[in-house]
């Protein structure tokens, strides 16, 4: 696998783990929980534009 295809992967990954931990926090009032998932979202979102960057520039 191409690595700007797995840093795109890995990015929603983390986007995705992100959302279900923010809601998680919400749900259960605990605003730690909340916050960890609002950070592993943006750093999903950082690590899927890195890999369409790859993307762009390997061609």
């Amino acid at each position: 696998m191409k690595s700007s295809t797995k840093n795109q992967a890995e990015g929603m990954f983390h986007k995705v783990k992100g959302t279900i931990k923010e809601i998680a926090g919400s749900v259960g009032k605990n605003p730690e929980l909340a916050d960890e998932g609002k950070n592993e979202q943006m750093s999903g979102t950082i690590q899927k534009k890195i890999g369409e960057i790859e993307k762009v520039v390997g061609k």
